[in-house]
């Protein structure tokens, strides 16, 4: 069985409580599955969820090779500068990110509100990336984004490889072939 799954901003990418923050059983009630991969805490978006261990591994492996599709609401205006290096890859504390898929893209008519909004102010404007990578490191996009310049005020994962977020609201899943 293979659960994708909208995850809600501010739900841990787990089934076992921790503190009173909302965890994956809050929303999931299906015996035997295990995340394939994670997403932080104040991420939100496609997660996907099997009882196919060998498939979770698969899901979850960086040598996959398989994209990771983001929406990403970044602060300040991206340059030619910006998207060029994330293009080719960041230099980060633990070493250098492989080369990104990046476009500048409108915010997006699907979006939902997000409880509570990101933070609003009137003399620093915004702007929406779609980023794709093959890697998973800890809070990668949110270190890149900062990297050159553009943090990051929202992270929304909309795929993995063929599978996708489309219809699902946040805290909504359906059960996927693979």
């Amino acid at each position: 069985m293979l659960v994708a799954f909208n995850k809600p901003y501010r739900v841990l990418s787990q089934f076992s409580p921790q503190d009173d923050k909302a965890v994956l059983k809050d929303y999931l009630d299906i015996p035997g599955i295990y995340p394939a991969g994670r997403l932080d805490y104040d991420s939100e978006g496609l997660m996907l969820l099997t009882d196919d261990g060998k498939l979770q591994a698969s899901i979850s492996s960086p040598k996959s090779g398989r994209y990771k599709t983001y929406v990403v609401q970044v602060e300040g205006e991206p340059d030619r500068r910006a998207l060029t290096a994330l293009q080719r890859g960041v230099e980060l504390k633990d070493g250098r990110t492989l080369p990104a898929r990046v476009r500048a893209i409108a915010e997006p008519d699907w979006l939902w509100p997000r409880d509570p909004p990101v933070r609003f102010r009137k003399t620093v404007p915004t702007a929406w990336l779609e980023l794709q990578i093959r890697e998973g490191r800890n809070r990668q996009l949110r270190r890149m984004t900062a990297a050159v310049g553009l943090p990051t005020l929202r992270l929304i994962r909309t795929a993995i490889d063929r599978w996708t977020l489309d219809g699902l609201r946040p805290g909504e899943y359906r059960t996927e072939e693979y």
